[in-house]
């Protein structure tokens, strides 16, 4: 066993992430005593970052994992392992090719194990969020090639909470300019329809415009 005393946990705090996953992180590290370092980072100041453009993940993910590095190396550990899976392989993620450059230790994708394995062993364990929908990037909302703010990170992670607290669970809001598309599984449709606040509380967060869309949610629907 490695032991918790040669483990530490390096996790950033960005815009580019819903903070009540960082929060429930947090919790967990602290609730099961885990050594932990937070680390302020803003992917804003990556040029292509802001400017959203297709290989933005590479350049987020070189300057994030470098940092970590550092951070790493400042307590005197050597190796820096991710959560990178065999299902991260099957999509586009240019951020693969910035911790094969920086050689990030991939131990569950050498391993072979998905995100289903990983949700069978969570479980198995007794970590209590081992079925929570995956999340990603907030920049992954909005069109290649927009200018991306805080806010408009943030007005798209408060919308989706929204959405969530009607008890959806997977739901990703695409932001087009002013007007907000909801993915949804299907079976959901109704709780949306059927629900005459969710466009009031979405337009005071800036959207002028609703929708939903017909087809469902779609991992990476602006790849």
């Amino acid at each position: 066993m490695l032991g918790k005393e040669n483990a530490l946990a390096i996790i950033a705090n960005g815009c580019m992430m819903s903070q009540k996953d960082y929060k429930e992180a947090i919790d967990f590290l602290i609730q099961n005593d885990v050594k932990y370092i937070e680390m302020s980072y803003n992917p804003l100041e990556i040029v292509q970052f802001k400017e959203n453009r297709k290989d933005r993940c590479y350049y987020c993910k070189k300057s994030l994992m470098t940092n970590i590095i550092n951070i790493a190396r400042e307590n005197e550990f050597r190796n820096i392992l991710d959560g990178k899976n065999t299902d991260d392989l099957k999509t586009y993620r240019p951020g693969n090719k910035a911790l094969e450059e920086l050689e990030i230790l991939s131990i569950l994708a050498e391993l072979g194990f998905s995100k289903s394995d990983i949700r069978n062993c969570s479980k198995k364990l007794g970590i209590e969020f081992w079925n929570k929908p995956s999340n990603s990037c907030l920049a992954t909302r909005f069109p290649y090639n927009t200018i991306l703010t805080k806010q408009d990170l943030q007005k798209v992670e408060k919308s989706e909470e929204i959405i969530k607290k009607l008890g959806i669970q997977r739901v990703r809001i695409r932001a087009h300019g002013n007007l907000a598309r909801i993915e949804i599984e299907k079976e959901d449709f109704m709780k949306i329809l059927e629900n005459k606040t969710i466009m009031l509380q979405m337009k005071k967060l800036g959207f002028s415009f609703v929708t939903l869309d017909l087809e469902g949610i779609k991992n990476g629907s602006f790849d």
